[in-house]
């Protein structure tokens, strides 16, 4: 289908240079993805934000956009959240050399573009309740929620491609946006309850954790959950949506709370398998929920509870205010801000007025907005070892954003942690290796000629590309394991943990993990730290921008799975002409 005029004559300049580089990227995504045409959107939410996310990648490009003041956004569009709270820098100990500075030059970046700098992770909290269409948003907890519990519809965007339809207002229809691609493809039955809202949070991130590499989940896992308590809390929903957003779930159907899943009703109350059946047939026990805490119990001295990943809801800071007042009401107090309670700047100044903001500052914890937990750089003279609620938050932390040893409880637990830095003697925990079913690889040595026939995109002109393959069947997330200053994968489990990114041809199935992604690969290839070609398998709304923004060789799409065929270490070469991309394998290295 042929794009609309207007997107046709922001591609030609006609609007400017800035919406011209967002034309192009529309356009490459929507080719790649062999999109049934294009939406309108009604809202986008723009990620790549803190200092700790985005890095220079994310400043160098920011920069070189404002550079050309030509450009504003199309739509309305609201940003994600920074990493700190300008007006409590001093509390928050932040060490990092001219943060500030640096993390208003990227927020003035944006708002030059005509985005609203609300500095929210939960987009979803306050002013979409009755908005339905179709967005663009890059903050993947907001994704999942929107998807799941709205009537807004979003792909899983990268902050790239999220910013490139804020400033055309127009994204390929593809994806989630197409009815067909909404299908759960795993059932989740719940067989205990659920009383906490960490146990939410657990619940997700452990529904994440049993996806495995060999099944077919093109949109991410979509688990169709049943066995769900009748009434279900905003928080309690945000903090399921978020944590399973951790493994890429972009939406999820929960029986009698979400709007019935597309599968045809079995005459029991109940639904039938998909066609050709469920991915994976999970059921999650008391005993599982157990074993997830006992985990990720703290285990030594906790230098500080963080609360609010993603930021927190009113109902969220009036549970951890009613928790710190039962201590309060016994002449207790949180010695030394050991509690940090992350919100956004709407629900701050709804706590300022209910009460609520002043009863947890007067109990001794720190308030913070327009941050949250996960992109904040910690200061490690004093803190090594944090508790939190939110699996989102553990996720997050233990990454190399921060690799900090992260324990998760319950509120009220975390806040018993904040008050008595006494209830754990001892050291603080050393990060240990996690297991993860989904670094499993299937990958066996390949010898004998090889070729492969694929796409490219429409951007990129013929190149040829040869060099050294660094081939994996499992997915790389690249915001927190993949040092954004080496290039080097540091994921321990996952079969590249160790290997550099730079100059050779990486072939993966797909970027996961959170939608900065691009951002970290962009600062790669600026610095020359980054592969020289990129093959996916899969469609990557990750990987991609960077690739098309920056004239990074790129290829996907092919007869036959590269991942599969090629070895790390063969010599491989990449050509693309006009008929496509072929990838042939020019040289075998020895098993």
């Amino acid at each position: 289908m042929e794009p609309p005029q207007r997107l046709v004559d922001q591609l030609e300049g006609k609007e400017g240079k800035t919406r011209q580089m967002g034309a192009r990227l529309v356009l490459d995504l929507a080719d790649t993805t062999k999109a049934q045409g294009y939406v309108e959107a009604v809202h986008a939410h723009v990620s790549g934000v803190s200092v700790i996310t985005g890095g220079h990648g994310l400043r160098r490009f920011l920069r070189d956009l404002a550079e050309e003041d030509d450009g504003k956004v199309a739509v309305p569009t609201t940003l994600n959240s920074a990493g700190c709270d300008r007006e409590k820098m001093e509390e928050m100990a932040i060490e990092w050399p001219d943060f500030l500075e640096q993390q208003f030059e990227i927020v003035q970046a944006y708002e030059q573009l005509g985005i609203e700098a609300t500095l929210s992770c939960t987009p979803y909290d306050r002013g979409i309740d009755d908005m339905s269409g179709m967005a663009s948003w890059a903050e993947s907890n907001a994704v999942c929620f929107s998807n799941t519990w709205t009537s807004l519809v979003t792909n899983r965007e990268s902050g790239l491609s999220a910013l490139a339809t804020a400033l055309t207002g127009y994204a390929p229809r593809w994806g989630l946006h197409l009815e067909e691609h909404r299908m759960p493809n795993l059932h989740v039955h719940v067989e205990c309850e659920l009383n906490d809202l960490s146990d939410w949070s657990v619940l997700g991130d452990w529904i994440g954790k049993q996806v495995r590499p060999e099944w077919k989940v093109p949109f991410g896992p979509m688990p169709y959950i049943t066995g769900l308590p009748k009434w279900i809390s905003f928080a309690s929903k945000k903090a399921l949506t978020a944590a399973a957003a951790n493994y890429g779930c972009a939406m999820l159907w929960a029986e009698g709370h979400t709007v019935a899943p597309p599968l045809q009703a079995n005459g029991s109350g109940g639904y039938l398998p998909p066609e050709g059946g469920w991915q994976g047939e999970l059921r999650f026990t008391a005993e599982d929920l157990a074993q997830r805490y006992e985990e990720l119990a703290p285990k030594g001295r906790v230098d500080l509870v963080v609360i609010g990943c993603p930021q927190a809801s009113l109902e969220e800071l009036r549970l951890t205010a009613a928790a710190v007042r039962s201590y309060m009401e016994m002449g207790q107090k949180i010695p030394d801000h050991r509690l940090w309670v992350f919100t956004s700047g709407e629900n701050y100044r709804l706590a300022e007025a209910d009460g609520t903001l002043g009863l947890l500052e007067e109990g001794g914890a720190l308030v913070l907005k327009d941050t949250c937990p996960e992109v904040t750089p910690y200061n490690r003279t004093k803190y090594n070892h944090l508790l939190t609620n939110s699996l989102k938050a553990e996720h997050y932390l233990t990454s190399g954003l921060n690799r900090l040893p992260t324990s998760v409880m319950p509120i009220q637990a975390c806040v018993a942690h904040a008050m008595d830095p006494n209830l754990l003697q001892g050291d603080a925990p050393v990060l240990e290796t996690k297991a993860q079913p989904q670094h499993a690889s299937a990958k066996t040595h390949r010898s004998g000629a090889a070729s492969f026939h694929g796409e490219g995109l429409r951007s990129q002109p013929s190149f040829t590309i040869e060099g050294k393959a660094l081939v994996t069947d499992v997915p790389i997330t690249y915001l927190g394991y993949v040092n954004r200053d080496t290039g080097v994968v540091e994921e321990p489990g996952h079969p590249l943990d160790g290997f550099a990114l730079e100059d050779t041809v990486l072939i993966y199935p797909k970027g996961s993990g959170s939608t900065v992604a691009p951002y970290v690969l962009m600062g790669l290839i600026y610095t020359g730290k980054g592969p020289k070609a990129v093959v996916n398998r899969d469609v990557c709304p990750l990987t991609l921008p960077a690739c098309s923004l920056l004239g990074l060789p790129y290829a996907h799409g092919f007869d036959a799975d590269p991942c599969y065929g090629v070895n790390t270490g063969d010599t491989v070469r990449l050509t693309r002409t006009e008929s496509g991309v072929t990838l042939d394998v020019v040289e075998r290295v020895s098993p």
